[in-house]
């Protein structure tokens, strides 16, 4: 009975959707993109379900987490939105010539022939203390850990710099991940050539791929942010992610993890990705004239440098997602944005440097910057800074009447 009446609400929904579709208005907040396949709406549907999962120790959930569901997180203002669960990230930046040839020459050869000169023009390597439980560090212990060890979250290194990070929407993000690379590299200005003040540069994977998911751009795909997110935010393994890990870089105790690896299968963790993937979005609220008049001037203090108003799909095996413009308001680079909102590194990224966060979907947040210090949008654009810092006093310097304007096409989006 229980299964017939799953299988109803199923087919309704692909219903709903299906005559949404046919009648031309665009998806609402939740909503699937439109074109999708019926065989793309069920998978869409049915990794809804696997997204929503709460799991139990007994079902793999831990002994480290953050969080025991996908939808736990992101929930607000519905399934796939923002959540106000802070994260507790660290790495260790290490800028000195000797730290470099400690990693790459452990039996010091070179480093007793370098000149002290060298020291200047040394290249820095960040190092994300994968061997000490890094980058994440999970804020909570299932009950098995904390008898076992006596905590309640995962130890953090005294040496690391730690970086706290709040919790984006997942709106849209299919279509972030099928635009082509070579659309990042011809946004990219690393040497700012152009002279404007901005030099947006790409990071790269540890295996040298175009990063752009995360605050600082450090995962090239979404599948694969997906997947890792089950391991490093619920403890949850799966094929892309079968290693539990450690606690602070110590082995986890025996018998706290009772669930052999992998413990979600591959079909269920596509699935998921699936309905992340497919999720359509955010449509943004029809525009007054006051909001008008704020794009305009958005544009015209060189905002939109960085928040680029629209990038275009690729081609895609989901023709929902194939050579279509979506206007997230960002170009997926590196920028650094001042001392101020400096934290950790990350990949290539330096603490300074951080991702353009997508403004589509900004009216849902009610917490701004990748920390969450900014209370407001106004709030946000005063602590701009480095690149940005040409924009922010431009901002500062605007009539009242001009500055309303531009908050208010930002509340909109």
């Amino acid at each position: 009975m229980t299964s017939g009446r799953s299988n109803f609400l199923l087919l309704d929904s692909l219903l709903l959707v299906a005559v949404a579709a046919q009648c031309g208005r665009p998806p609402k907040l939740g909503e699937p993109l439109q074109g999708l396949t019926p065989e793309q709406l069920d998978r869409f549907e049915r990794g809804r379900v696997v997204f929503e999962r709460v799991f139990t120790p007994a079902e793999g959930l831990g002994p480290l987490f953050n969080a025991d569901a996908c939808a736990e997180c992101h929930e607000d203002p519905l399934v796939g939105g923002t959540g106000d669960e802070i994260e507790l990230h660290a790495t260790r930046f290490e800028t000195t010539l000797q730290s470099v040839l400690s990693a790459n020459d452990p039996g010091g050869r070179a480093r007793a022939a370098a000149p002290s000169e060298d020291l200047a023009t040394a290249c820095p390597i960040c190092d994300l203390l994968l061997d000490q439980g890094g980058p994440v560090y999970q804020l909570q212990v299932t009950e098995a850990l904390r008898k076992a060890l006596g905590i309640d979250s995962e130890p953090v290194p005294a040496e690391a710099s730690t970086a706290r990070r709040t919790i984006p929407d997942l709106f849209g993000f299919g279509l972030l991940d099928a635009v082509p690379d070579s659309t990042l590299l011809a946004l990219a200005d690393p040497s700012d050539a152009d002279g404007d003040g901005i030099s947006g540069r790409v990071n790269h994977f540890a295996d040298g791929r175009i990063g752009r998911f995360g605050r600082k751009a450090l995962v090239p795909a979404l599948d694969e942010f997906n997947a890792g997110a089950f391991q490093i935010e619920q403890g949850v393994t799966n094929f892309a992610a079968p290693d539990e890990g450690t606690v602070g870089g110590l082995p986890i105790p025996p018998g706290v993890d009772p669930l052999p690896e992998p413990e979600l299968n591959e079909e269920d963790v596509r699935l998921a990705s699936d309905f992340v993937r497919f999720l359509a979005p955010p449509h943004p609220l029809v525009m007054g004239n006051e909001a008008r008049r704020g794009q305009e001037i958005f544009e015209r203090i060189d905002c939109a440098a960085c928040h680029v108003p629209k990038l275009r799909t690729g081609p895609s095996d989901v023709a929902a997602l194939a050579n279509r413009d979506v206007h997230a308001y960002t170009d997926l680079l590196l920028h650094d944005m001042g001392p101020d909102l400096a934290d950790i590194c990350f990949g290539d990224a330096s603490p300074s440097e951080f991702r353009t966060e997508p403004l589509m979907g900004l009216r849902l947040s009610t917490v701004f910057l990748h920390d969450g210090r900014a209370k407001s949008i106004e709030e946000a654009i005063r602590l701009h800074g480095g690149e940005a810092a040409a924009s922010r006093d431009a901002f500062l310097a605007l009539a009242p009447r001009q500055r309303r304007a531009l908050l208010a096409f930002l509340s909109g989006l």
